[in-house]
């Protein structure tokens, strides 16, 4: 009787130690998650991940308004207005339906020559804060991405952003979107769906890339569409704690607060960053394990390149706890608030090499 009352004891002793054993400690922001009671976990394991990245999601949608339901949309219904025919691509205006009432203007660009069997990879180029749009990454100085993608074999498409190009006249007052960064997010997922249904694209080798307005919106739909395997950012984002060039906009934080952004910023944050549910390190960690390369200037006023260095060592630690550290690339060139030529072409090399692809002519730059 003596023995089994010892056993019992000391059985009771290991039950009670385990019960008390401290829960794994939280070390990161990042790297911890909500569980069904409220309580901070620590992300441990892919399937940790997945419910952080799910709670990610949620809080940008907390400043940017819900997304869409992208289930049962009508046909493209894909106009093409006018074409220019060169040597290696011909470019297409096009306009092709989103949803029921809403059309999006866009440059399609096709590789010369094409044959029905041909798969070629695709990007998603979006413009800068240039009043003609899309037209900008086809003409722009430093910005013609559209048009040396597409010269290097790529199918390319290039949206107008709303309130610019042909949607210089976007009712964001009247739209069903709370922002027009949410109404950019759909805008370009569903330009990933054209590009998908295409007989010309391999629709496992679509990336986006976009310089400042582009920049970020290439993070942001880069976030919530994991069909896009590689994202290039120029000039496109810092922490917003590093970021002050809101004088005129009613406080630091204020041009973010812009119709064609995230009016909510101001209206439910109060242009408070200590308020703010997201900041950009969360949206970088969200393109995880999926590559990304960002172009971000020592001398770019507009996004200070301390606050790129913070992000990306937060952001690392998703990369690390999934094994792909090296998937994530940063370059910080000389330069203002620029795409420069060199920079291009690295990312150009970067690109062709996560989609193995072989460009005739891998050293040109439009002029």
């Amino acid at each position: 009787m003596r023995k089994i009352v010892i056993f019992n004891f000391f059985s009771c002793l290991l039950l009670f130690f385990i019960a008390c054993k401290p829960q794994q400690q939280v070390t990161s922001p990042l790297l911890s998650y909500s569980d069904t009671k409220g309580r901070q976990r620590a992300v441990v394991s892919v399937s940790d991940w997945d419910k952080k990245r799910t709670q990610m999601r949620d809080s940008l949608q907390a400043a940017m308004g819900p997304l869409p339901s992208l289930k049962n949309h009508p046909a493209f219904d894909v106009q093409y207005r006018d074409s220019l025919k060169t040597e290696n691509y011909t470019r297409y205006t096009i306009t092709f339906r989103v949803a029921e009432n809403e059309y999006l203007p866009a440059y399609l660009y096709l590789p010369n020559p094409r044959t029905p069997r041909q798969k070629h990879p695709a990007m998603l180029a979006l413009h800068q804060t240039a009043n003609e749009g899309k037209k900008n990454t086809d003409e722009g100085k430093n910005m013609t991405y559209a048009k040396e993608l597409a010269h290097r074999g790529y199918v390319v498409i290039a949206p107008d952003y709303p309130g610019f190009g042909e949607l210089s006249d976007y009712d964001f007052e009247n739209s069903r979107f709370r922002s027009g960064t949410m109404k950019g997010i759909f805008d370009h997922i569903r330009c990933v769906d054209l590009l998908q249904s295409m007989p010309e694209v391999d629709p496992a080798r679509i990336g986006v890339i976009g310089h400042s307005l582009g920049g970020h919106n290439a993070l942001f739909v880069g976030a919530f569409d994991t069909r896009l395997q590689v994202v290039v950012t120029s000039c496109g984002w810092t922490e917003f704690e590093y970021y002050n060039i809101g004088a005129g906009y009613g406080g630091r934080l204020g041009p973010w607060a812009q119709d064609k952004y995230m009016p909510l910023i101001r209206d439910k944050y109060q242009l408070d960053g200590d308020k703010m549910p997201f900041n950009f390190h969360d949206i970088i960690a969200l393109i995880a394990p999926r590559r990304l390369f960002s172009v971000s200037p020592v001398n770019d006023s507009n996004f200070d390149v301390e606050g790129v260095k913070a992000g990306i060592a937060k952001a690392k630690e998703a990369y690390r706890l999934l094994k792909v550290e090296d998937r994530i690339q940063v370059r910080y060139p000389i330069a203002a608030h620029d795409f420069p030529p060199e920079s291009r072409k690295e990312v150009y090399r970067f690109i062709d090499n996560i989609f193995d692809h072989h460009p005739n002519d891998p050293d040109w730059l439009a002029q």
